[in-house]
């Protein structure tokens, strides 16, 4: 259906490469719009805190597939849309085999809406969970996603 490409570009210059020496700054390249993103570890994780980490990356994507397609529903069910908000959480935790992977994501939107038609807070529950089945991303995790 479609192709996404990414480039990614790391260099370790004069550090050594014990585990706590080398750098964990790289760049992500996005050929299509010639975007480039600086990226590093979590600081936890003995990343650089002024790039975004891949968690962060990761829960930044979900958030955005998951408002993209509930724009979507909103307009073709004749809902308008003015703004859309949110302040994501991505909670890293121990996995039952006991390595961290992105377990949740809790999302907390703030919408507003114009226009004579207004959708009632079980109007938007279904916007969402609609927005949760049909989100690219959403279907392609296993992260629980939530919103409230």
């Amino acid at each position: 259906m479609s192709e996404h490409k990414t480039q990614l570009s790391w260099k370790r210059g004069e550090a050594g490469f014990g585990y706590k020496e080398y750098p964990r700054a790289h760049q992500w390249v996005f050929p299509r719009s010639e975007q480039s993103l600086a990226v590093s570890a979590a600081p936890e994780y003995l990343g650089d805190a002024d790039c975004v980490d891949p968690e962060e990356a990761f829960s930044a994507a979900l958030t955005s597939c998951h408002m993209l397609t509930f724009l979507a529903i909103a307009s073709m069910s004749g809902f308008v849309v003015d703004t859309y908000e949110d302040e994501s959480v991505g909670f890293l935790e121990k996995g039952e085999n006991g390595k961290p992977w992105l377990a949740r994501l809790a999302m907390h939107p703030k919408i507003t809406f114009s226009g004579e038609k207004q959708p009632s807070a079980e109007d938007i529950e279904k916007l969402h969970q609609k927005a949760h089945h049909e989100c690219f991303l959403a279907n392609s995790v296993k992260t629980e996603i939530s919103w409230a």
